[in-house]
């Protein structure tokens, strides 16, 4: 995901989802420029305002605009207060009925002003039940449980509880009054968020909400059992029946016929259809209840009010779903529609689609061959690929649970349940098992079991080049109950076929038989320069040479409706030879001494994507210092032979040799980032004419391992030492070559890869918080995450050891739950579903809990059957002896993570207990509890402070009753935004070269193009509206700063978690631009929460913390709270002091705001102490004329004037009593300003006047990089002109975060 906009690994990650060559050639200014013409058409077509008239309301007027549908303005009746019990109607323009699909732009007479009539129309048995679902839907409203149970793409959000509704109130007089006046505010934290505190309850990660005490309307509202009507109650318009028993307990069934609801003489045990009294026909069945029950009345207007009132963000469905792995235990009510749901079998979404299932493939192959032209094509385009990609994964993921919970009958249902496939809802369903004897050389299940992840990685990259003609199937990866199943699109005609027949292209064989087509190479071609696969010739069973472009196990099949799919891509990378022994090949020496080559447990592994983009990167800047050099070296020699051509002799023949590269860069790749630098170098040097210019090109592309001899071109050949693959005599040398590359590429990983994640996480440039964000931190670099052990050696060999303690115990927590997560998985194949709870309960209990022998409680226990028949047909996939995971012991699963961690990750763990674990390493039971749940899908209940339970020796932690559900883990493909992102990073570069008006512009319009393509919750546009809201505020825009970081926190707490480190960010930062906005017990609200939340994640010692405490300590001194401050500000400085050293300028920083703090308490000698401190690491660091020097100097002969002055008075009341004349002493409380300014300073937004010759300056230097940006092909993210070192800041700020804020000339524009 992009939370590193600015760092070149991202960047090339997402240059390569751009969408084609020509999209990349993009200058600076043009994305702007080309494209704002269009654009004004697409997006800001001017609105206009019609009148509404519905019945039995007032006529009100709405705004709407061109290129909204008929159907956008129903959708918008449905949710408003006054409107939202109507489902089943149309609109009326003059008489004339609008139809549903077609855009408002299209509509005869329909203008400003115009009237709209609402008009009921009558029902049909569909409109019936979307009826019932809908005032189902609005009862439940406020009612969380289908964000706890992780249904329809409903996720938690809790920022509301800790805001008291919404934040633009920051003008009205209320809030503001209570910030200004110092009305006393309760700033007292809770006990255990205070520093030192031991305790981490998990109950306040899911605060309750106010508005969650459901308000009752209904008791029950389900199914007649009278349904379906009889033939001749059909022939009175009788639709469905429905059962009520109101809040009263008053039971009453309920007709729904065409033309309405109506109550009826029926009940329980006797079927009377004729109308009952009040004879009253409602078209709403919410007016007819209105009319039968005054609590419903009343109840139903309430909770109308309030789901209105609630910001949209917490509403709004989430693309792809989220699971919460905390729950509170709640009733389990009755809910008709659930049930219904349940029992349908709805497949895909029949009730929305005619036709009933989808064809999925269909759907996702026209999506792809959509138009992309021009801008609007391209949105519509990527918007269509987008949805129908998250409504796949939904369906698959739907489908892969039925498959393992056993609900789907198989294709093939006499085979053994490992070898069963499924089909349902047009998709295909396989199971992680090596079925086939296919894997046999690539190591059996265990190669069987990352195999789809790969090839969903394959499928991924060929998505991103998008080459037209070319189709991948889609894909998506489910881990479910210990079982990976795999979901894919179905091509036409491949089950009436043997696969045998249809592979035109690749081996279904590993390489004994081996086709080869011509389109298919053709289309492959286009890939191979994005991807730099080599063509290369293998010989098949026959020694026949046939010509690939991709892997052996690359297919190509030609389905029934002619499009050309490639499947099976799990070795679209070459493979990483440091997990891959060939005998007779030996390794680079940077590898043995590592302890390379280890034999994995497969032979699948490959190098990631962004390790052979580093690596081609890497080699393409030797290669130009190399030339550079030897050029260099010759000019050098010329110089006394004035005859030879000079230099700038032929130049449109000079640069062709360096501009060869040219095409390849244009996908996308990374090459040309280091050509932005160094083009300028060799092109003006190089000339064909001269042989020893070419002669010097030809030795660097041979140093480097290029297969052009005119120029760079460094690609990989996939079958390298794929077993089972031969290649022809002839090709012999470039084999050898390409194995060379292929070593290099593994020392790569660990020379540079490495020891440069080691070095940004010294430098604090990469901060991540817990397992998944440290996992992505590696996999930008492209270290896999089986390297996690190397990197902690690394980690615990590097000098700075203790300036690495928090990547430390994260790696450490890791590793555990990873090696935990592997056993996890073959521990629950072997438990059948009425053992689940049990099951899971016993093994977190051997994980976490200090009890020493927990007891299984064995699922039989509860309920005694009759015959005791052991023989099952349909059991779950290898279900062998259900009950031997209840031996397990805490010992022995110890004892098998400590041998996983040896085994797969090669490091030594040094604990046989979790207590030992928890001691040695400094981990909390909280974070691996919270870690292994994320990994497998676990959902634990908070009922008794759980934090509290592991650590009793008389009984263990969780019980049956603790584990709530266990959901999928999903992997899918992100389809990409192209040009919103392009905008986005044009604003960035904008922002960073100290333009933020433009830069917000840019930024903007990308918002823009994101709501567009992505609809609008996701987390790039969470980037960007936290980006906004920065600009917003650095330019002095308090509300708009706000109301853009309340988006952005809401947007965070859905899409990625409520307790995810980018959601405590994001608080942190909405917590800066509250208090700025005077709204002080909010701010210190979301400051409490985001250090629970980062106690709960990963725990105290973390140099985030630091930054944390210094906010809140800040906040507390300007509100008065001297010793609570205190707390807070000295544990920042000890932290700074751990991960910063005592002579950084951030220890120094917190030395003063203690110093401020002891000052304002009048205890000087504290106050001075600290001072000197701060002022001792300013002088040494900056040297005495620094303008920071000098501050503190200031500021110590201040603390002394007082100090004296303090004494004196004491002196003074001590020699004459209490009558002596004592001048009042100045003890002064700090203003808001000085604190916010110090707010700003820790948290990296400076405002720094500049001079007029600054500005000169700046401008020329501005013009000087436009320069030289215009010369780069590409626009690359420049580094920020930071004159200091960077303040404190977020750590995605470090990387994704204009730098505008750290970078001392970006206020210039208006400066």
């Amino acid at each position: 995901m992009l939370l590193n906009g600015d760092c070149a690994e991202s960047l090339k990650k997402e240059e390569r989802a751009a969408d084609v060559p020509r999209e990349n050639g993009l200058d600076e200014a043009e994305p702007g420029e080309e494209t704002t013409g269009q654009e004004v058409i697409v997006i800001q077509d001017t609105g206009f305002s019609v009148k509404i008239l519905a019945p039995g309301i007032e006529p009100f007027s709405l705004q709407v605009s061109p290129q909204e549908m008929v159907q956008e303005i129903h959708q918008v009746l449905m949710d408003r207060e006054d409107t939202c019990h109507r489902t089943c109607f149309s609109l009326h323009l003059d008489g004339n009925m609008l139809d549903h699909f077609s855009e408002l732009r299209s509509v005869e007479g329909l203008q400003e002003g115009s009237v709209l009539r609402v008009v009921e129309e009558p029902y049909t048995v569909r409109e019936a039940r979307i009826h019932v679902r809908h005032v189902r839907d609005l009862l439940k409203s406020l009612d969380p449980s289908d964000a706890f149970n992780g249904v329809d793409c409903n996720s938690l959000s809790f920022l509301s509880v800790f805001t008291d509704g919404d934040l633009g109130g920051a003008g009205d007089s209320g809030k503001r009054k209570k910030g200004l006046e110092m009305d006393p505010i309760d700033c007292t934290p809770p006990e255990y968020i205070l520093p030192g505190s031991r305790e981490r309850p998990l109950c306040p990660l899911q605060p309750q909400n106010r508005d969650w005490k459901p308000l009752q309307c209904l008791k029950v509202l389900t199914m007649s059992g009278w349904n379906p009507p009889p033939g001749n109650r059909k022939m009175h318009g009788d639709l469905m029946y429905l059962f009520v028993i109101t809040a009263e307990d008053r039971q009453v069934s309920i007709t729904a016929s065409t033309r309405g609801f109506y109550l009826n003489q029926s009940t329980a045990y006797h079927f009377n259809p004729k109308p009952a009294s009040p004879r009253f026909l409602s078209h709403s069945l919410v007016e007819l209840l209105n009319q039968i029950s005054p609590t419903f009345k009343k109840n139903f207007a309430v909770l109308q009010k309030k789901r209105v009132q609630r910001h949209p963000f917490e509403r709004i469905a989430t693309p792809f779903q989220v699971y919460s792995w905390t729950a509170p235990q709640a009733e389990h009510a009755m809910d008709c529609v659930r049930a219904e749901d349940a029992y349908t079998s709805r497949l895909g979404y029949e009730e929305h689609i005619p036709g009933q299932t989808r064809d999925w493939n269909e759907e996702l192959q026209t999506t792809r061959e959509l138009p992309r032209k021009n801008l609007p094509e391209r949105l519509l385009r990527e918007r269509a690929i987008f949805k129908v990609h998250s409504d796949f994964t939904a369906a698959a993921t739907r489908g892969a649970m039925a498959v393992i919970d056993g609900n789907v009958m198989a294709i093939n249902p006499s085979e053994e349940t490992k070898m069963q496939m499924f089909i349902w809802n047009n998709i295909f369903f396989s199971l992680g098992f090596d079925v086939r004897d296919h894997y046999k050389d690539f190591g059996g299940d265990v190669a069987a079991y990352v195999a789809p992840t790969n090839d969903l990685n394959g499928v991924r990259t060929y998505n991103a080049v998008d080459v037209e003609g070319l189709y991948t199937l889609g894909t998506v990866v489910v881990d479910y109950r210990g079982y990976r199943v795999t979901a894919q699109s179905i091509i036409p005609g491949i089950l009436e076929r043997d696969q045998e027949q249809s592979v035109i292209y690749g081996s279904i064989d590993f390489g004994k038989t081996v086709m080869s087509h011509p389109r298919y190479l053709e289309l492959l071609e286009r890939t191979s320069r994005p991807l730099k696969i080599l063509r290369h010739r293998v010989l098949n069973d026959r020694d026949e040479e046939v010509e690939l472009c991709s892997s052996v196990e690359c297919k190509g099949i030609i389905g029934n409706d002619g499009r050309h799919y490639i499947l099976d891509l799990l070795r679209t990378f070459p493979p990483d030879l440091n997990f891959l022994p060939v005998p007779g090949e030996g390794l680079p020496e940077e590898c043995t001494r590592a302890g390379f080559p280890r034999a994995h447990r497969h032979k699948l592994c490959c190098l990631r994507q962004e390790l052979v983009d580093a690596f081609v990167e890497h080699r393409y800047l030797l290669f130009m210092k190399l030339a550079a050099l030897q050029l260099m070296q010759q000019k050098a020699s010329r110089i006394d032979n004035p005859t030879s051509l000079e230099n700038g002799d032929s130049p449109s023949s000079a640069s062709k040799p360096e501009d060869s590269p040219g095409p390849e860069a244009g996908s996308g790749a990374a090459v040309d980032v280091g050509r932005a630098e160094l083009h300028c170098v060799p092109a003006d040097l190089v000339s064909t004419a001269d042989p020893r210019s070419r002669e010097v090109i030809r030795n660097a592309c041979k140093a480097v391992g290029s297969i052009s001899s005119t120029a760079f071109d460094v690609r990989f050949n996939p079958d390298i030492f794929s077993p089972g693959v031969r290649f022809p005599e002839s090709c012999q040398e470039e084999v050898r070559d390409q194995k060379q590359l292929l070593k290099d590429a593994a020392a790569f990983l660990l020379s540079c890869q490495i020891p440069g994640l080691v070095k940004d996480c010294i430098d604090h440039a990469v901060l991540p918080m817990d397992g998944a964000t440290l996992a992505e931190v590696m996999r930008q670099r492209g270290i896999n995450m089986r390297y996690l052990g190397k990197v902690l050696d690394m980690v615990l060999r590097s000098p700075a050891r203790d300036q690495l303690d928090h990547i430390y115990k994260i790696g450490i927590g890791e590793l555990i739950t990873r090696s935990a997560k592997h056993i996890f998985k073959t521990y629950l194949q072997g438990v059948e579903l009425s053992g689940l709870s049990a099951a899971i309960s016993h093994f977190l209990n051997c994980f976490l809990s200090s009890y020493p022998n927990p007891v299984a409680h064995l699922p039989a226990d509860e309920l005694i059957s009759k015959k005791r028949n052991r023989r099952r047909r349909n059991r779950p996939p290898g279900a062998a002896d259900n009950t031997a995971w209840a031996v397990m012991t805490p010992q022995e699963l110890w004892k098998n993570i400590c041998q996983e961690a040896k085994n797969y990750f090669d490091f030594i763990l040094e604990c046989e207990t979790v207590d030992q674990a928890v001691e040695t390493y400094g981990l909390q039971k909280i974070t691996l509890l919270r870690e292994i749940s994320l990994k497998t899908g676990i959902q634990v209940g908070m009922t008794q402070a759980t934090g509290v339970g592991f650590d009793s020796r008389h009984k263990p932690a969780f019980t049956e009753e603790d584990v709530l559900n266990i959901f999928p883990v999903v992997k899918h493909v992100n389809p990409k935004a192209s040009d919103a992102f392009h905008f986005f990073q044009s604003g960035q570069a904008k922002v960073q070269q100290g333009f933020l008006k433009e830069g917000c512009e840019l930024i903007n319009e990308a918002l823009n193009l994101f709501n567009n393509v992505y609809g609008a919750m996701h987390v790039e546009i969470c980037a960007c509206l936290r980006l906004l809201a920065r600009l917003h505020y650095i330019m002095g825009d308090y509300a708009e700063a706000l109301s853009n970081q309340q988006k952005a926190v809401l947007m965070s707490e859905r899409v990625m978690g409520i307790e995810h480190p980018n959601t405590i960010q994001e608080y942190m930062h909405l917590a800066l631009y509250c208090f700025a906005s005077s709204q002080l017990s909010t701010a210190l609200s979301l400051l409490y929460r985001a250090r629970y939340l980062t106690l709960l994640v990963f725990g105290e010692d973390h140099p985030e913390m630091a930054l944390l405490d210094n906010n809140i300590g800040l906040v507390l001194h300007g509100v008065m709270e001297y010793d609570l401050s205190l707390r807070f500000l000295e544990n920042a400085l000890a932290v700074s002091t751990k991960y910063h050293g005592p002579r950084s300028l951030k220890v120094a920083l917190s030395h003063h705001l203690v110093a401020r703090v002891y000052e304002s308490k009048a205890e000087f000698r504290s106050a001075l102490q600290h001072e000197k401190e701060g002022y001792t690491v300013y002088k040494t660091q900056l040297g005495e004329d620094h303008e920071k020097t000098k501050e503190s100097s200031e500021y110590l002969k201040c603390l002394t004037q007082q100090a004296v002055a303090l004494q004196r008075t004491m002196n003074e009341i001590y020699r004459n009593g209490s009558s002596a004349n004592i001048p009042p002493l100045k003890f002064t409380a700090p203003s808001m300003a000085s604190v916010l300014e110090q707010l700003n300073v820790i948290n990296g937004i400076l405002f720094i006047p500049l001079s007029q010759k600054d500005l000169e300056n700046l401008k020329a230097e501005v013009a000087r990089r436009h320069q030289l940006q215009e010369a780069s092909s590409r626009e690359k993210a420049e580094e920020p002109m930071a004159t200091e070192p960077e303040p404190a800041g977020a750590p995605e700020d470090v990387a994704s975060q204009p730098q505008a804020a750290k970078d001392p000339s970006s206020p210039s524009s208006q400066g």
